[in-house]
């Protein structure tokens, strides 16, 4: 046996488990329940036209809807439920939020720019300005400049062609931000503001991005919602997931002896890593996302019992432990990676076509197939390459198979 190999695995193997042990207390504290889980509270709006005379359109209202749903993500709830109702309205339920009248202002009061003749007139209001296209320049003095981009350029071109020489205001709700004097008729789509240092600039760029929103919104009534699962069917739903996790590593264990022992580390490092990026990304758990959660489990050990499927064929067929690893790594590979594609392009299809909880379903479908192909393919494969080349396993029975089983090569 090659001690230094050896040695070298079973430290590779303690230093993951420590650091999954030390640190799962706090990743789990951490993650963020979602309004099925938790509870929050929602809020009916009534849209209008932000102009007399003008009507609200199903664009109009989706558009205002996604809208709402950034501003909410910017005050960091994640996964909020913002869906359009009739004609013109739209439901906000929201959980997570710590003060809840920060949020109802944020949303009720939304910043509306606009622009304004000498006489104080509206002459371009939000509707008129691209939604989230405001960013931050610099001018020929290297000072950072706010630019705004138009919607209707042939409009913006008018406005500015019958405001040449006059001044032109600039005013986020009833803040003015400037008051440029116009120098002639500008057909490119495009007006900056200046005057604001680099950190000034980014604030207001930010809240015109969130604040462009095609129709005025009113308040209708505002209510807390309670949750869905329970706080003692959400622990009898971990506690069924946590007796379902050890029964597999138990199985995989037993049945595929020392790789299933590896394909136990890397489970628990998958469990670990797809938490670590519910945390990272400020995310909220909820019951579609522990759906694609427990989805992300089973195809992780999915793909590790293909591969050890594989392994134990090329070993029955009569080849050497490191070859039939070899041949059975690479002739299962394009299997796992098949399924994995497939399940990920329409989980991509979910993310991009779905709103709230199937976008959250499908997000945690999508991390935990990388996951997956990260510690259950590549990191899975490397503990076995390492243990297998320390002689450590190199009986046919290490992998489950039994000598009568092989056949002469």
């Amino acid at each position: 046996m090659n001690t230094k190999r050896f040695v070298a695995f079973l430290l590779t193997i303690v230093l993951i488990l420590t650091v999954v042990g030390a640190t799962s207390p706090y990743i789990a504290s951490k993650v963020r329940l979602g309004l099925d889980l938790k509870g929050g509270f929602e809020i009916l709006y009534e849209a209008k036209p932000l102009q007399a005379g003008k009507s609200v359109t199903p664009e109009s209202l989706n558009q205002t809807a996604r809208s709402l749903e950034d501003r909410v993500n910017s005050a960091g709830v994640a996964e909020p439920e913002i869906t359009t109702e009739g004609k013109n309205r739209i439901r906000a339920r929201i959980a997570g939020v710590g003060n809840q009248s920060d949020v109802r202002k944020m949303l009720k009061e939304p910043a509306n720019l606009t622009f304004r003749n000498s006489a104080g007139e509206i002459v371009m209001n939000g509707a008129d300005f691209v939604p989230g296209a405001a960013k931050i320049g610099y001018d020929q003095a290297n000072q950072p400049v706010i630019e705004i981009e138009v919607v209707d350029k042939a409009k913006f071109a008018k406005v500015t062609k019958a405001l040449t020489g006059q001044p032109m205001s600039i005013y986020l709700d009833e803040k003015e931000l400037g008051h440029p004097v116009v120098s002639g008729e500008l057909t490119t789509g495009k007006a900056t503001i200046t005057g604001y240092d680099l950190d000034e600039a980014k604030n207001i760029r930010n809240t015109i991005n969130l604040g462009a929103l095609p129709l005025q919104l009113t308040e209708k009534y505002t209510n807390a919602v309670d949750a869905t699962l329970g706080q003692e069917s959400l622990d009898k739903t971990l506690l069924a997931g946590f007796i379902a996790f050890v029964l597999i590593l138990l199985f995989m264990g037993f049945y595929y002896r020392v790789p299933g022992l590896i394909a136990c580390v890397t489970l628990v490092v998958f469990v670990w890593m797809l938490l670590l990026v519910y945390v990272l990304l400020n995310a909220s758990l909820t019951l579609p996302g522990i759906a694609a959660f427990v989805l992300g489990v089973g195809m992780a050990v999915d793909a590790n019992i293909i591969t050890y499927e594989r392994i134990k064929e090329e070993i029955r067929s009569g080849k050497s432990i490191m070859s039939g690893f070899r041949s059975g790594s690479k002739n299962s590979f394009r299997t796992v990676m098949d399924s994995n594609l497939t399940t990920m392009i329409a989980a991509a299809v979910l993310f991009m076509l779905g709103t709230g909880t199937i976008k959250g379903f499908a997000l945690t479908l999508i991390f935990s197939i990388i996951i997956s192909l990260i510690t259950n393919i590549f990191l899975s494969r490397v503990l076995l390459q390492l243990l297998i080349r320390s002689n450590a396993a190199k009986k046919p029975a290490h992998f489950g198979v039994k000598e009568d089983e092989i056949h002469a090569l």
